[in-house]
């Protein structure tokens, strides 16, 4: 009866309704009387399994070619628990327990606020008890197949997180769950709870070669690591000689600042995005990798802003409180985004998977690696590349303007003379001062995919220690003009 009434809901019933009726469904499967060592009851869309178990449990295999009444053109699926799963239970409650099984073939009692694509549309759920199950060391495994090659999209095992939404009854997480790829048409969940599980699908563009990610690895780690050094260098020598210190210079010193940020959180998110760690302390790496990513993009911008009013104004710039309007729109703009995100939907960082291919077809076929970030496409798109397409684009006009600038200078002779290796080393330095070098993900497709990967890797991985070499260039030059102006006073002191 309970499953012929969650069948005849209808599809805009009030969230609160099916999760009354589902948990109501729960209890009558734990409570039902039943002969033998399972029981199965089953609708067009709903299958419910219930198992006796005891102490001596060792471990449970259920796969769908096995079952008598599931047809055949539905995908297939199984899942695999553990020896674990009995023992906590079994500790204080000894005596028989009951494992129920719940496969919805329909997503329409998982409504969430993204509106996401379920694989198959398969919800596979299993409580033991009246209890909860939670942070097995030996993983249930949740097995979900494909009647096509799931290459062309970016799957997810994701459980649902009920309460976490404020007008659904629950939101998909992949807290505790890790995606795996035997086969190009197969999606294994390994996840360390019971719970309603399910595969979300995301259109993503061709995965990456696997055997491109050691190499990209390697240089992200060396470049980010030397640009974490540099860039902690660099503040360390601005708090040394703070006496240099001027509105340009500490808004060089902010970029720093943000630089060393991203490095060490990006460093971290592949790190912190595996099991066993929580799945909270991944979404909160993720937020800051957020905010470090927007607080960088941010003071690029402000760079390109201070250099027009430098040359704009011919270096009379004077603003009240100029540095510190700059460190709140700096720094505060890129948190007020990402608190506004975690107020309105908290799921919206998490286990990001990046989808991998193994084109020497060595039965690894296709599978993911996962890092702590954004999960939302929309936000991302937003956001991410929007929010970095703009700074680039405001960026690369102010330095093709400041060029144009610094040209008609040096024609009025206003600027030094003609020094080729000089007006070259300005272009560059303006150019990663002003962080154009961003606008490469922009070229992430068709024949320019692969060398944008190395260069964009090469380049914003030692961001930081291409401003540190600026940096150190600046503070010769100024100490340079500093003793040829003393040498000039000590001159005409001597001719005095």
């Amino acid at each position: 009866m309970l499953l012929k009434n969650l069948e005849r809901m209808p599809r805009r019933a009030g969230s609160t309704n099916f999760s009354y009726l589902i948990h109501d469904l729960e209890r009558s499967l734990l409570g039902i009387n039943f002969s033998g060592f399972n029981l199965t009851l089953e609708t067009p869309t709903i299958q419910t399994l219930v198992f006796k178990l005891g102490c001596n449990f060792a471990g449970l295999s259920l796969n769908s070619d096995a079952l008598e009444h599931v047809p055949k053109t539905w995908g297939r699926h199984a899942m695999q628990f553990p020896t674990e799963l009995t023992q906590k239970a079994c500790r204080t409650r000894p005596k028989e327990l009951r494992l129920v099984c719940i496969y919805f073939f329909t997503n329409r009692f998982f409504q969430n606020d993204n509106n996401s694509s379920l694989l198959n549309n398969y919800v596979l759920g299993a409580q033991l008890g009246h209890g909860h199950v939670i942070n097995l060391k030996e993983p249930i495994n949740i097995s979900f197949w494909h009647n096509q090659s799931l290459e062309s999209h970016t799957m997810t095992c994701v459980y649902w997180k009920e309460g976490a939404s404020k007008r659904y009854w629950g939101v998909w997480s992949p807290e505790g769950c890790r995606t795996e790829h035997p086969s190009p048409s197969q999606v294994l969940c390994r996840c360390n709870h019971l719970s309603y599980f399910a595969v979300l699908m995301q259109l993503s563009t061709a995965p990456l070669p696997v055997e491109l990610l050691a190499p990209l690895t390697y240089i992200s780690l060396v470049g980010c690591s030397v640009s974490i050094v540099a860039s902690l260098l660099t503040l360390l020598l601005h708090f040394h000689t703070r006496k240099q210190s001027d509105s340009i210079t500490c808004i060089h010193m902010n970029l720093h600042a943000s630089v060393l940020l991203l490095n060490v959180t990006f460093l971290l998110s592949p790190v912190l995005a595996k099991p066993p760690v929580p799945g909270s302390v991944c979404v909160a790496l993720a937020a800051v990798l957020h905010y470090a990513l927007l607080s960088c993009l941010t003071w690029m911008a402000i760079e390109g802003f201070n250099l027009y009013l430098l040359l704009g104004r011919v270096y009379n710039i004077y603003i009240r409180r100029y540095v510190l309007k700059l460190c709140t729109v700096g720094w505060g703009v890129p948190a007020f985004l990402v608190l506004f995100l975690l107020a309105i939907k908290s799921s919206v960082y998490g286990p990001r998977a990046i989808p991998l291919s193994d084109s020497h077809g060595n039965g690894t076929g296709f599978r993911n690696m996962s890092i702590c970030w954004v999960q939302s496409p929309g936000v991302h798109g937003v956001l991410v590349m929007g929010y970095g397409g703009l700074t680039a684009l405001f960026n690369l006009v102010v330095l093709a303007w400041a060029m144009w600038v610094l040209r008609r200078l040096k024609a009025r002779g206003k600027a030094p003379g003609p020094r080729a290796c000089r007006d070259t080393l300005t272009v560059l330095g303006l150019t990663v001062l002003l962080g154009t070098t961003w606008a490469l993900a922009f070229f992430s497709f068709g024949v320019f995919l692969l060398p944008q990967l190395f260069l964009f890797t090469i380049f914003n991985s030692l961001y930081g220690f291409f401003l540190f070499l600026w940096f150190c260039s600046q503070r010769c030059r100024s100490e340079a003009q500093v003793e040829a102006k003393m040498e000039t006073f000590s001159s005409s002191q001597t001719m005095q």
